[in-house]
């Protein structure tokens, strides 16, 4: 495949994010789109509050304008998109209700995972009956050997998707954090894809493209936060794509930082149920912890990305 075909919908995302950037952030100061910072949190985040927030539109945009242009070719991005925008609405809705309409709960939590289930539900459908695509995974560092859990294979894609969502949920606490670590995942997942010749590397590197444009506003101190919209959507890009390419096992390698940030917080609400109000962490997710001891935003988002890019790494020698 000539490389500049396999560059360009990475270029054309990142014009449209840079592009875009100083038309939207400007927009969502003027609907007052501002974060809401908790005042149990960090200290050092309360200078955020007002922060725009939902620029998670912008990556959409980016991605889904440049997904399009080569969908007639590659019509396994389909799905990929599907995932990745019904996740995105959901997100879209949550941000819409607390920052716009001024409600804090957002989306109560049983609407957001009556939410997530259906739109997982539509995917798996689809995974199933029409995809021609086994829900069999590949094994990481077995080429050629894959995993059938046959009854199970539902249950697994809907833990997988759905955890997956909240991941990278979790983890988006800090400047730029989650936009960096997803970056280099999306950059792994565009290598496989081009690898195994799936037909998404179009939206990979799109993903990419486009998450590479936001962190020039994103990087600390950030002038927009992606908010929900970004987050879950990415979650459901990651997803999406993994069973594509039947990779879920390569999600925790990968996408280990995203496993640390959700283990942590499930470990702080066991912990503190079962101690009788003790906590095993200063604070989750796990990125507050390590603020709590000391560390700068910079300091944690350089070593959570320099994690993430040799584990992406490590999984691309395991295909």
């Amino acid at each position: 495949m000539d490389a500049s075909l396999i560059m360009m919908p990475l270029l054309i995302s990142f014009a449209v994010s840079v592009i875009l950037g100083p038309v939207i952030i400007p927009f969502l100061k003027k609907i007052k789109a501002g974060q809401t910072v908790r005042d149990d949190g960090p200290k050092t985040h309360l200078k955020k509050s007002g922060t725009p927030t939902m620029g998670g539109i912008l990556i959409i945009i980016s991605m889904s304008i440049t997904s399009m242009l080569y969908v007639k070719e590659c019509r396994k991005i389909v799905p990929v998109l599907f995932l990745t925008l019904g996740f995105a609405l959901i997100g879209f809705l949550d941000d819409y209700i607390k920052v716009v309409l001024r409600r804090s709960m957002g989306l109560r939590a049983w609407q957001k995972m009556l939410l997530q289930i259906v739109v997982t539900g539509v995917f798996a459908y689809y995974m199933v009956n029409m995809s021609g695509i086994s829900l069999a995974m590949r094994i990481p560092f077995f080429e050629g050997h894959y995993i059938d859990f046959g009854a199970l294979n539902i249950p697994m894609l809907f833990i997988v998707v759905i955890g997956c969502v909240n991941g990278t949920n979790f983890t988006d606490g800090l400047d730029g954090l989650v936009s960096s670590v997803t970056v280099l995942t999306a950059t792994f997942f565009s290598v496989a894809a081009i690898g195994i010749q799936s037909g998404i590397y179009p939206a990979a590197c799109a993903v990419a493209g486009a998450l590479l444009g936001f962190l020039l506003f994103n990087v600390h101190p950030a002038s927009v936060f992606m908010g929900d919209t970004g987050s879950l959507a990415l979650g459901g890009f990651l997803a999406a794509s993994a069973y594509i390419m039947q990779m879920p096992l390569f999600l925790p390698i990968a996408g280990f930082v995203y496993v640390a940030e959700v283990l942590s917080v499930m470990l702080q609400v066991f912990y503190y149920k079962a101690s009788g109000g003790k906590r095993l962490f200063k604070m989750a997710p796990l990125h507050h912890h390590f603020e709590l001891c000391g560390f700068t935003e910079n300091q944690i988002v350089t070593c959570f990305s320099i994690i993430t890019a040799l584990l992406c790494l490590v999984a691309l020698c395991g295909l």
